[in-house]
């Protein structure tokens, strides 16, 4: 089965499958503005198992900052509507604050550690633990901080909607709110589940870098492996959302599952109405979903 994802943006949900992107958005006057695009097949060389896992990051990037953009440009006042230069400033001073954030403050922080504390210094296993324990920490806070604004939340509730639809669609249900409403606000291949799985999987990566390396050259590894990290993490997000069957499997996806509880939640039958008009959109575009719909009706 062709899989559909998606993402909460703005008053809105961007759902996407293999072939389309659609984002559906409620604008202040309550109408739902929805852009369309298709999505060109890669070639096959794109398609190996690790390199997809990248290129798929890459592409999801890509095609979310599309999505917000074009969500801020609707859902808001035209008095509070971001340039497309505010928009450009806003995702590079993110990127920036989560290489901060989530690699060199760690990274700092534990060889701050290993100044005091020798077995850090001593050993890469236990220097990457502390970095990866730091690095989760620092996560974690962040998320439990965005839950604080109002804004937020709203974003948070309508990826409890994209979840609720994806959910009823997998299960072969009629789209319809009421019957959307019934499922579950988490979900095995939820972007929150991959960032917590690329943490845990960079302590072991991370600790074959050797420790006499210099700060900046441990610093520039971290980045440069991150492609290999995200490609092995979506692997093994694609493996277990298969098999969610193996209580190993579900014991190994608990702590996504968990943390999904903070950035997802219970969405107002308007907000799943938004998510099904996405989903109903890229289902009309991309021709193998339309099969699979039909097939269901």
């Amino acid at each position: 089965m062709k899989h559909i994802g998606g993402q909460a943006v703005i008053e809105g949900v961007m759902m996407r499958s293999p072939g389309a992107w659609t984002v559906a958005v409620r604008g202040p006057d309550k109408e739902i503005f929805l852009k369309k695009k298709s999505i060109r097949a890669l070639p096959k060389i794109f398609k190996k198992p690790v390199l997809r896992g990248f290129i798929a990051l890459a592409e999801a990037l890509v095609i979310g900052i599309k999505a917000l953009t074009f969500s801020s440009e609707k859902a808001v006042e035209d008095e509070e509507k971001l340039s497309s230069f505010s928009m450009g400033m806003t995702v590079f001073v993110s990127f920036a604050l989560g290489i901060l954030l989530f690699v060199l403050l760690p990274l700092y922080g534990t060889k701050l550690l290993g100044a005091v504390f020798q077995s850090i210094a001593e050993s890469s296993l236990v220097f990457n633990f502390v970095d990866g324990i730091i690095r989760i920490i620092f996560f974690l806070a962040y998320i439990l901080s965005m839950n604080f604004s109002k804004d937020i939340r709203r974003v948070f509730e309508y990826h409890g909607a994209e979840h609720k639809t994806v959910h009823a669609y997998e299960a072969g249900v009629e789209l319809t709110p009421q019957n959307i409403d019934n499922y579950s606000i988490t979900h095995p291949r939820c972007g929150t589940s991959f960032l917590i799985i690329v943490m845990i999987l960079s302590i072991l990566i991370f600790s074959f870098i050797p420790r006499d390396w210099s700060f900046t050259w441990k610093f520039l590894s971290r980045i440069i492996l991150l492609p290999l990290v995200a490609g092995i993490s979506y692997e093994f997000v694609k493996f277990s959302s298969k098999n969610m069957g193996n209580p190993f499997v579900r014991a190994l996806t608990a702590p996504g599952i968990w943390l999904q509880r903070l950035t997802a939640r219970e969405p107002s039958l308007d907000q799943i109405e938004v998510a099904v008009e996405a989903l109903k959109e890229v289902i009309k575009m991309d021709p193998a979903m339309k099969r699979k719909e039909e097939g269901n009706s």
